[in-house]
């Protein structure tokens, strides 16, 4: 145990597109709290937070776009081909980082906590962790997932690929490498392995996967904490009660699980809803919930709802956005009762909330706001 007494820190890296996200994600299901500094990195610059005016001294009005946002496509254009540009840029925002880093870890209640972060060997974090993970990933499958997920081209992902050092560099310096080149599930054994043999003491009970636990008593309904073992039972509560055309399998939800945590309700020994969320830059975004229609609706989505928040709050989010479906959104009294508002995306206040809003809206869903906690990160000095 080193500057953060009392936790575990496993610092989490590798190259771009290798999957870290999805990595972090599963040391989260395995009761890691885990920190995305690159996108702290992204807030650091946003309008109003403190390293907005230095990266605009240092830029120029050429990366401010028409809102008075920093333009962060502008801004990656000029550092990845310039390794100076990069430097003055990290020298902005790294110390800022590394203040919320602090602040978060020193709030957290998990005794592990899993910082990702892809300069981390180069920046002073990593001399702060207790473990080092490197990711790693054959680099035409880097290619594909860059140009899948962040929507570039062929040419734009090859340059932010060859711009940083060989994946050797970076494997090198670890004490546990994950090769996430395979299924999910590949991927997952070897996280659960490695969660096994680095994690401390005190932890490694939770390292088969969290039990079943009973959460939200709501009545004769309770919700429960679904894990990747529950992936066939998910599946045939979403298939039964949604009927998706065509149907999930057990994979699907297998694979879901890198993305996002699920919560069962259940009534004596039969599960009759799900919802699924994730918590991304302090911010919880739910973006599936099925319910069974013989269940009193204002039973049933408090019992789920509340269940996601209190997980939410433990994760220190600022806000929660629910994507309701058409006939869940028409029940405003009990999303009123619950504290919730519609909203639109870009009438949010804060920008992470807006990006939020925006990366995970879905066609046909309404969204509902509500703000978890007033104190924020990175708020302006």
């Amino acid at each position: 145990m080193g500057r953060w007494a009392g936790k575990f820190i496993v610092g989490l890296t590798g190259n771009i597109g290798t999957g870290k996200s999805v990595v972090r994600r599963m040391l989260e299901h395995l009761g890691a709290y885990g920190i995305d500094a690159d996108a702290l990195a992204h807030r650091a610059m946003a309008k109003g937070a403190p390293g907005y005016a230095p990266v605009v001294a240092a830029f120029g009005s050429y990366v401010v776009e028409s809102s008075g946002e920093i333009d962060r496509s502008r801004l990656g254009k000029i550092v990845f081909n310039d390794p100076e540009a990069l430097k003055i840029l990290e020298g902005i925002v790294h110390p800022l980082v590394g203040q919320a880093v602090d602040m978060i870890i020193r709030r957290a209640t998990q005794p592990v906590i899993v910082i990702e972060a892809i300069k981390l060997l180069e920046s002073t974090l990593g001399t702060d962790c207790d473990s080092v993970w490197v990711v790693a990933a054959p680099p035409q499958m880097q290619l594909v997932r860059l140009m899948q997920n962040r929507h570039i081209s062929d040419a734009e992902a090859r340059q932010r690929i060859n711009s940083q050092g060989p994946q050797s560099q970076k494997t090198a310096q670890a004490q546990v490498v994950i090769k996430n080149q395979a299924s999910f599930e590949d991927t997952w054994r070897q996280v659960v392995e490695a969660w096994r043999n680095s994690a401390p003491a005190s932890v490694k009970a939770a390292a088969a996967e969290p039990a079943v636990k009973v959460a939200v008593p709501a009545g004769e309904l309770r919700v429960v904490r679904g894990g990747p073992s529950h992936s066939l039972e998910i599946a045939e509560v979403i298939n039964r009660i949604r009927r998706p055309i065509p149907a999930l399998r057990k994979d699907d939800v297998m694979a879901a699980f890198g993305e996002k945590a699920f919560l069962l309700l259940q009534s004596g020994q039969k599960s009759i809803g799900v919802i699924g969320w994730q918590v991304e830059n302090l911010v919880s975004r739910t973006t599936d919930i099925v319910i069974d229609p013989a269940v009193p609706l204002d039973r049933a989505l408090p019992a789920l709802v509340s269940e996601m928040e209190r997980a939410s709050k433990d994760l220190q989010c600022e806000a929660s956005l629910v994507f309701a479906p058409p006939e869940l959104a028409r029940q405003e009294a009990i999303w009123r009762s619950l504290g919730y508002e519609r909203r639109a995306g870009q009438a949010l206040s804060i920008l992470a909330w807006q990006e939020a809003a925006q990366e995970s809206n879905q066609s046909g869903t309404v969204m509902f706001f509500k703000q978890l906690r007033i104190d924020r990160i990175l708020r302006p000095i």
